[in-house]
């Protein structure tokens, strides 16, 4: 028979890889939505007032053998040089069990973020573990699940002490021997908020000037200080002591908590984690007990489930933004989940004597290599050190820094005359003689004997991970074990799929992943010389230019690590807009209510005052509402936040004169960017009258969400904006502070949104937007008369989403959304977001990834729970005692004595759920307020504690 010809490539990603739906499926799906093709559908959906004129033109899609061959390329263009430059970046080898297991490993790395705890165990299991390694390591009680980097963990420590100081001072004290970066970023915190930042000498600290004080330790040139008089001094003024402390070294110094320190920050990179020009790296907090309630940021605890089984849930903080708004004391949002579960199994993989071992084995060499140094004569600080020297070489300073790169390696200029020099576990004997060989020096490392430049009084006395998890036998089967079976207690997009409502849990290909785990993305400092970096450069400036173009802007900045940073990093720049124009009093900040919590909670940050603005009966802007309180502030409108699409899942038609009355009053528009996937390649923010978009990269542009982090997102800004962007003292400086500790956030996973770009090209990326409003619809009108969808265009079409209303049921059946969500777990789904940005009801977003099977075994099993309530409601299943009450269902369950008026059948197999390859959710319901009631931030006791639980 004759070869029938095709009209794509056998690997064109954007038609059939990425793209759930064949196109003989969405013929179907478009009939059940009674559109005559997509292009009518979209037609219907978007407003035509809103369209953006011409087809996106990003370039031609390449298939996956193209990709990679180009990503090879480019790639080759990064020169991966030894750098012993630290500042706070560090070598380090990451275990390839670790590196398969997690890092490359989809059931790790698309897990969402662990709201639903029965179907999140073993990241939790994970994440506990990392805050017991964290807490152990500081001295310190209490440690947070991570933070975003290590400069921003050090501003948020500044917050937070003035939060928890009983200090009248309003003045904060900064080491002056902090890595730059970290007092950059305090700085561009602290200067919205009212708080002067003092950067000195510790041992010239005023205490009584101020509410709080940071140290770094060991200092960014190597100095091992005691500041255990200077935290006294602190306290006996109501003043807060934070040491932003080295993990690896606090293995062989004393701890920050022995010192008195209140609070200890820092980042877990050199765990196993690598530089990748700067990240993603997650950064720790630690804290005493007192001030728990007070600490940013996510944070596992211990509870139980409905039957006493241990169970594991974020405490206390969790979207605290979400709910306090304005009056969150932080904007966090994305954490660093999946590089957290790194650092920590890197630490269960060494336990703490191969840690210790690792630490000793740095300091011997940096020790060698100062002796070296001394022995030719040249001049060594500090005397006391443990990975970090400087070595004055007078005016010599540019030769020997261009004879270590010759020799491949790269030192840190210090002031003019001094270099810099930090080892690392990666650190080989040769590269040593190397540095010799840059200063001059013929010799081999080999010939000194080991001894220790850390005073006695600075050792380590305490004990530090002393539990079992630590002490497991670590033979690579039994942590590839481990690793499997926790990564077997959740629910990833490896198995089915995400529905969250503003989350867009899509695909993250394989093809697309595959380059962060290259050394020449994966092995780059972030201060290496521009010239070793000439192919990262190559791949931002054309991301760069692709995403100006999807979005309508005139310059881009790739620095905010997380979206809620896009948009703390937005209002920076609007606020630098308008102090540059003399017009420095505009503060006040009008927000609909159905915004996203992140966005007053940014607002807040920046030093503004937010007028929230009422939502109509469809839930748009209320626009006379909008219009009365823009007159209201005119003199002092700095400017508005708005979603778009609305967060309600609808195009807003009035969304170009809520900017235009912003713009007459003279305020600037913010558009948050999580929506971006219903407009990519249909509408731009920047044509509809926005100034500003964050753009959640970990949502539409493919990176994943690893469990709840790591996120990118950079801020689109038109021409007017772009002098105030935020700048970097490592990268040119510029007009503005920075917001993150690295020039280009992080940096590595830009690879992951860069190869999704060029995989789709234009036409595929516009196709993804299309397909994603298909499926979106496809679900609305399958559940029809089912479920209540509560906000629909003009046309009675939705966006990328629709929200279900779940409330009448509340009364009808006594069936919570929290029912639902737990139900669906037995169906083998996550559940859709739950109760926002409506308390009470399930906003879904399918995304434009999955087909049309999942589609409808979701639905499926959306209508069978539909039933089940119903059953309720006519009095045939028991109000109190029926599957949706008792959900989630566990394997444990089928072999308890059933005494439950439904069948295991109904009560295990529901509609959805798979018959041979069923997911069982690890644990039964978890119960919340047991675990706030009985707060246990560490790893327990090995043995099971149900009985405590009675």
């Amino acid at each position: 028979m004759a070869f029938e010809p095709t009209d794509y490539l056998p690997y064109d990603f954007a038609n059939r890889r990425h793209i759930g739906p064949s196109p003989e499926e969405m013929a179907e799906m478009l009939q059940t939505v009674g559109a005559a093709d997509l292009e009518a559908l979209i037609d219907e959906t978007v407003p035509a007032s809103i369209r953006q004129k011409a087809p996106l033109e990003t370039g031609r899609a390449m298939s996956e053998r193209e990709l990679l061959h180009h990503m090879r390329i480019t790639a080759s263009k990064n020169e991966v040089f030894t750098s012993l430059i630290g500042q706070g970046y560090h070598g380090t080898v990451t275990p390839p069990a670790i590196q398969r297991n997690i890092l490359e490993n989809p059931a790790w790395y698309t897990a969402y973020t662990p709201y639903q705890p029965e179907i999140s165990q073993g990241r939790l299991e994970a994440l506990l573990n990392y805050q017991t390694m964290v807490s152990d390591l500081t001295g310190l009680e209490i440690a947070n699940a991570s933070l975003l980097d290590e400069a921003t963990a050090c501003a948020e420590a500044m917050t937070m002490a003035q939060r928890v100081a009983k200090s009248k001072a309003t003045a904060f004290f900064v080491d002056r021997d902090c890595h730059p970066q970290n007092i950059a970023v305090m700085k561009t915190r602290a200067a919205p908020l009212g708080i002067e930042v003092i950067v000195g000498n510790p041992e010239k600290l005023d205490a009584e000037q101020v509410f709080g004080a940071i140290f770094q330790y060991p200092g960014t040139y190597g100095h091992v200080r005691d500041f255990t008089d200077q935290i006294t001094a602190l306290h006996e003024h109501k003043g807060i002591g934070i040491v932003t402390a080295d993990p690896l070294a606090l293995t062989l110094l004393k701890e920050p908590g022995a010192m008195g320190a209140d609070i200890a920050v820092g980042s877990t990179q050199r765990f196993g984690v690598p530089l990748g020009y700067g990240g993603p790296h997650a950064a720790y907090m630690a804290c005493r007990d007192a001030f728990k309630r007070s600490m940013p940021g996510r944070l596992v605890g211990v509870s139980v489930d409905s039957h006493g089984n241990r169970a594991y849930r974020l405490a206390l903080q969790t979207r605290e933004q979400h709910i306090r708004r304005e009056k969150a004391t932080s904007n966090v949002c994305t954490a660093q989940a999946l590089l957290a579960v790194m650092a920590s199994m890197y630490a269960v993989f060494h336990g703490p004597k191969g840690l210790k071992a690792i630490a000793q084995r740095i300091h011997r060499k940096t020790v060698r290599l100062a002796k070296g140094l001394e022995e030719a004569g040249f001049k060594v600080d500090p005397k006391a050190f443990f990975d970090t020297i400087t070595v004055d070489v007078g005016p010599l300073q540019a030769a020997v820094l261009k004879s270590a790169v010759d020799e491949r390696i790269n030192l840190r200029r210090v002031g003019e005359t001094r270099v810099g020099i930090t080892l690392d576990e990666a650190t080989r004997p040769e590269a040593v003689e190397r540095v010799w060989r840059a200063f001059g020096i013929t010799r081999k490392d080999d010939d000194f004997t080991p001894e220790y430049r850390v005073p006695e009084k600075m050792h380590r006395t305490s004990d530090y991970l002393t539990h079992p998890i630590f002490h497991m036998n670590r033979a690579e089967t039994e942590m590839m074990r481990y690793m499997r079976r926790l990564g077997d207690r959740d629910l990833a997009l490896d198995r089915a799929m995400i529905p969250l409502g503003s989350c867009t849990m899509k695909l993250n290909s394989a093809a697309e992943m595959m380059p962060i785990s290259w050394r020449e993305f994966a092995l780059l400092h972030p201060f290496a010389p521009a010239d070793q970096a000439e192919g990262y450069r190559e791949m931002i400036a054309d991301l760069s230019d692709k995403l100006c173009q999807i979005t309508g802007y005139d310059a881009l900045s790739m620095q905010p690590n997380s979206g809620a940073q896009g948009e703390y990093a937005g209002l920076l720049t609007i606020a630098a807009y308008h102090r540059a124009r003399g017009e420095g009093h505009r503060n006040v900040c009008l927000i609909p209510m159905s915004a996203h919590g992140t966005n007053p909670a940014s607002a807040q940050m920046v030093g503004w005052k937010v007028v929230a603005v009422k939502s109509d009966e469809r839930g748009d802007i209320d626009l006379e509402d909008f219009r009365a309180k823009a007159q209201q502030h005119a003199e002092a409108l700095a400017g508005c936040m708005i979603t778009y699409p609305s967060t309600h899942g609808v195009f807003e038609e009035t969304v170009m004169e809520v900017c235009e009355i912003t713009h007459r009053h003279g305020g600037q528009v913010y558009i948050d960017g999580a929506n971006m996937n219903a407009m990519v390649g249909l509408s731009r923010p920047g044509d509809l009258g926005g100034d500003v978009s964050h753009l959640n990269l970990h949502k539409t542009f493919a990176i994943p969400h690893g469990g709840g982090g790591p996120g990118m997102g950079p801020i689109g800004v038109k021409a007017h904006l772009a002098p105030h962007l935020p700048g970097h003292p490592e990268d040119g400086g510029g007009e503005e502070g920075p917001v993150s500790a690295a020039p280009y956030g992080s940096a590595s996973i830009l690879a992951i949104s860069w190869a999704y770009c060029l995989l789709m090209g234009g036409e595929g990326l516009t196709q993804a937007t299309r397909v994603a409003i298909l499926n979106a619809n496809y679900i609305a009108r399958r559940l029809e008369g089912a479920y209540d969808v509560l906000y629909k265009g003009p046309t009675g079409r939705v966006a990328h989403e629709c929200i279900i209303d779940t409330r009448p049921f509340s009364d009808s059946a006594g069936v919570s959304v929290d029912d639902i969500a737990k139900r669906l777990m037995d169906c083998g789904f996550h559940a859709p977001t739950m109760s926002w940005p409506v308390a009470g009801t399930l906003m879904v977003e399918p995304t434009e990834s999955e087909s049309k099977a999942e589609l409808d075994r979701f639905c499926d099993a959306m209508l069978a729970i539909r039933e089940e309530i119903r059953a309720i409601e006519e009095g045939r299943m028991d109000r109190e005692n029926n599957p949706l009450a008792n959900a989630p269902h566990t394997m444990e369950d089928l072999v308890r004595e059933w005494d439950r008026p439904y069948s295991r059948e109904q009560g295990c197999f529901p509609p959805g759920a798979f018959r041979v390859d069923k997911y069982w959710p690890p644990v039964n319901r978890v119960d919340n307020a047991w675990g706030d009631r009985h707060l246990i931030c560490t790893c327990p006791p090995m043995e099971d504690y149900a009985e405590a639980a009675e």
